[in-house]
């Protein structure tokens, strides 16, 4: 009985707890605030009202990339103007505050506009935007920069009070990234995602500044990629992602500055791998199953040889990510093969074999002109890598990032970005508080920490949830990689912003979830 008196009042709290609060709620939105926030910002509150259909971007410098991006921009203005223009008679010009029509913006290219130019590690983001009385222009060196001016400029556009009119607040901005390496990992191997998963996915990561698509295509459970994988897929004949869907993705995102990013992850997690080609992995007869890829054969090599030197002409991106993490040695214990490779080549580790096999892997990406990402068992392992690769950094992450940054290597950081560690609303906030920088490093070793990526592993999410599983929670990754850090860990204000960008999204068609708990989008 005390037991149950006991439950009985504990039930009583929840409820309360449950519906107790303030109506309203539970974080007020932001009106025409960035994300992420740029490096500097000026901003007035006198406003101008833009009229959609009577407002044009004007270019000083144009090509077909430039004119496709505007246009993306004018048509995303356009959303409510049908709704807002029958009001638009009822808007006083003698609001206080006022500033008149905003016309035009002119978008001033200072660079070359080329056509065919792909995003890379490299490329310059930043951009000046004024909208003051005297001025309204947007200007960058590149078009990168444009592009993510251009995403600013559309931030800025809220709806009135009056709930009648288009506004934006009188702004000056010069902003530029703080990290060149801003990403986010889909898998697509655990479950399948089609094309439209994808594509949506490019334009979240271009509205959230985000400028890598990190493809981890291939993994145990499918092999998708459809020139080498046969039987490799769920089904090889729909299950698949064809040339012209991946030349559809490289370009849609270049479209929008973001690189595409292919890995193959190899020794381990290729079980996939050996429904087509079994002589690639290490028989493990005792375990009734394949193991690893089989370093004993230089048949495995040449395999791989073939196909990254395939990849080399597919995507276009300078690096390729090699994977080299969770390797299972089981087999190679029971392999006589694997016992001789050991004995001829005075490899007394299983670690040993692991790292002769990835040394031959990123000699044979060096041959074919690619840069490598590798994730960090390869550096822990001893595996011999130049200064241009980078390590990705997944685990307990603080020691890590020191230890490789003060080996002159170059990171990049994963590891308090799992999105795929599901919980409840509101966890954006832990993934907000991770700084790469939060290591005992000096400024040098800070250098060398390039950026990092959210990551979204496929065990729990398919194209009916992976979206708003993502979304807004990587916009948490996407502004500690864009911006200044803010030297506090108060979250009303980031709180407000993202619950303004939310909405943003979902207005753009982007299912992100609510980030905040209760509330409502205008």
């Amino acid at each position: 009985m005390e037991k149950l008196r006991l439950a009985s009042i504990f039930l009583c709290l929840c409820s309360v707890s449950t519906y107790a609060g303030r109506a309203g709620p539970a974080i007020l939105a932001s009106k025409g605030a960035i994300w992420p926030k740029p490096q500097l910002q000026n901003v007035s509150e006198d406003y101008f009202v833009l009229l959609p259909r009577a407002f044009a971007f004007k270019a000083s410098n144009s090509c077909s990339f430039l004119t496709s991006a505007l246009e993306r921009y004018w048509d995303l203005l356009q959303q409510n103007s049908a709704r807002l223009n029958q009001k638009l008679a009822k808007f006083s010009e003698q609001t206080g505050g006022f500033l008149g029509y905003l016309g035009e913006l002119e978008v001033n290219l200072r660079g070359a506009c080329v056509d065919d130019e792909y995003p890379s590690l490299s490329m310059d983001e930043s951009y000046e935007l004024w909208v003051t009385a005297s001025r309204a222009e947007l200007q960058s060196e590149t078009i990168w920069g444009v592009l993510r001016g251009l995403e600013t400029f559309s931030q800025l556009i809220y709806l009135g009070e009056d709930g009648l009119t288009l506004r934006l607040n009188a702004t000056t901005i010069e902003d530029f990234p703080r990290f060149k390496h801003r990403g986010l990992l889909l898998d697509t191997s655990r479950h399948f995602l089609p094309l439209e998963s994808i594509l949506q996915t490019l334009d979240a990561l271009a509205y959230n500044k985000m400028n890598v698509f990190h493809w981890h295509i291939v993994d145990d459970e499918s092999f998708p990629y459809v020139s080498q994988s046969r039987l490799g897929a769920y089904n090889p004949h729909t299950k698949v992602y064809t040339p012209e869907n991946i030349q559809t993705v490289i370009e849609y995102a270049r479209l929008r500055g973001i690189r595409v990013l292919p890995e193959f992850d190899t020794p381990g997690h290729t079980s996939s791998w050996g429904l087509a080609h079994p002589e690639l992995l290490t028989p493990c007869d005792q375990l009734k199953t394949s193991g690893p890829m089989d370093p004993s054969r230089e048949e495995t090599f040449e395999f791989l040889q073939s196909l990254f030197s395939e990849l080399r002409g597919v995507f276009k991106d300078e690096f390729i990510h090699l994977g080299g993490d969770e390797v299972d040695f089981s087999c190679w214990r029971q392999s006589e093969n694997i016992s001789n490779l050991m004995k001829d080549l005075n490899i007394s580790s299983y670690e040993g074999v692991e790292s002769y096999y990835v040394q031959k892997v990123v000699d044979m990406a060096e041959g074919l002109d690619y840069k490598q990402i590798v994730w960090e068992e390869v550096f822990s392992n001893g595996v011999h890598l130049g200064n241009h690769t980078l390590v990705h950094v997944w685990k307990s992450w603080t020691d890590t990032i020191k230890e490789v940054t003060s080996a002159g290597k170059q990171a990049l950081l994963s590891a308090c970005w799992y999105l795929d560690q599901l919980a409840s609303g509101g966890d954006w906030t832990d993934f907000y508080l991770c700084d790469p920088m939060d290591f005992d490093g000096t400024p040098e070793q800070q250098e060398r920490v390039l950026g990092g990526e959210a990551c979204m592993w496929g065990e729990v999410v398919n194209e009916y949830n992976v979206i708003s599983r993502t979304w807004p929670r990587a916009s948490a990754t996407a502004e500690k990689l864009w911006s200044a850090p803010s030297g506090t860990y108060k979250l009303d204000e980031p709180s407000s912003r993202l619950e303004e960008h939310t909405c943003r999204m979902n207005r753009r068609g982007i299912g992100a979830q609510p980030p905040n708990g209760a509330g409502f989008c205008d």
